[in-house]
């Protein structure tokens, strides 16, 4: 392999997370045409062994991962310990931040404060302090992202906000399956 094949695969292992070809550029101070190469050559070389890992292309880059059959050992070895509380605030957090520490436990409930250190501390959420008010933002990490394999999250739709009911309203329902209600056999 060659030494940019290997400095990618540095790169891709110390940032933990996808990266396009002009960051990587950057970071290996070379040009896109040399990153692709080193990628072709690098992904090919990880085609080729019977390893755990594996470079695959996202839509925010490339990043270097466990293979799909080793995934269960990562809830085996690295498992979460959050409960139920935690959990559902964690999932506000993701569906509505970033977003206040107030609005939060206006959502929440004051328990809230009790799971934004926990969720900080397992590094699932940032929290940071606003120039204005005295709350302090959160959000989810990237190591969200990556621990529950999720790309994005859906985009949420204010209260009242028409939702389209046909493919004429919603070019994407075209390619959508028709629904076919379940029949019960006893019937």
């Amino acid at each position: 392999m060659s030494s940019l094949a290997t400095t990618i695969e540095a790169i891709l292992y110390l940032k933990g997370q996808p990266l396009d070809i002009g960051k990587l550029a950057e970071i290996a101070r070379c040009d896109r045409d040399d990153i692709e190469e080193g990628l072709i050559e690098l992904m090919d070389e990880y085609a080729h062994r019977d390893g755990a890992l594996e470079i695959v292309e996202t839509v925010d880059g490339y990043c270097l991962q466990l293979k799909e059959r080793y995934r269960f050992l990562v809830d085996l070895l690295i498992p979460i310990d959050l409960g139920v509380g935690a959990l559902r605030t964690l999932a506000a957090i993701a569906l509505k931040g970033p977003i206040s520490q107030t609005e939060l436990v206006d959502l929440r409930g004051s328990g809230v404060y009790q799971h934004i250190p926990e969720l900080v501390a397992q590094g699932f959420v940032r929290k940071r302090r606003q120039s204005e008010g005295r709350s302090s933002l959160v959000q989810v990490t990237d190591k969200f992202y990556q621990h529950f394999e999720i790309d994005q999250l859906p985009q949420l739709r204010p209260k009242g906000a028409t939702v389209p009911q046909t493919a004429d309203d919603d070019p994407d329902l075209n390619d959508a399956p028709a629904f076919e209600p379940e029949v019960d056999a006893a019937s």
